[in-house]
């Protein structure tokens, strides 16, 4: 996943797994010319948002181990790591991360939302959890989609 190598660069490069949000921005933007600083700062929201990184007194910690992304010579991550994704897109990302083929999530959770007569985000985090995914984060975005579905 892309954003996954995007986020881990600044920390490989300086070889810690806390940075200052700025030692961030400034890894993003100006060492490596990636973004500008302002999309730096949103990649870092987006990042927290999806639980890549934590926000702390001290600065941001990545939630994952850097040691183990590979961030190619030839590699530039795409402006579309700076849009929202939404709750379906976030847990098909953890489910193909975790080796479930992509083909086969997409139609266990199409078949699941009919069955179920859910929304594709609701029957998404309901796919994941049977499938041992913990995407506690997501439930509240899932829950606000079935009240959405059941008032519309």
């Amino acid at each position: 996943m892309s954003l996954r190598v995007a986020v881990a660069a600044p920390f490989i490069q300086h070889g810690a797994r806390r940075l200052k949000e700025n030692e961030v921005v400034v890894a993003l933007s100006l060492d490596r010319d990636w973004f500008s600083p302002d999309q730096a700062k949103r990649l870092i929201d987006i990042a927290t948002q999806e639980g890549l990184l934590e926000r702390g007194d001290d600065g941001l910690e990545v939630t994952f181990d850097p040691a183990t992304v590979t961030v190619p010579e030839e590699f530039a991550p795409n402006e579309d790591l700076l849009q929202e994704r939404s709750a379906f897109e976030r847990v098909l990302d953890s489910l193909v991360a975790e080796g479930v083929e992509k083909h086969e999530a997409v139609g266990a959770i199409n078949t699941l939302q009919q069955e179920l007569g859910l929304s594709i985000e609701a029957a998404a985090v309901i796919y994941a959890r049977r499938e041992g995914l913990a995407v506690d984060e997501l439930v509240p975005i899932a829950r606000t989609a079935v009240l959405d579905t059941e008032d519309g």
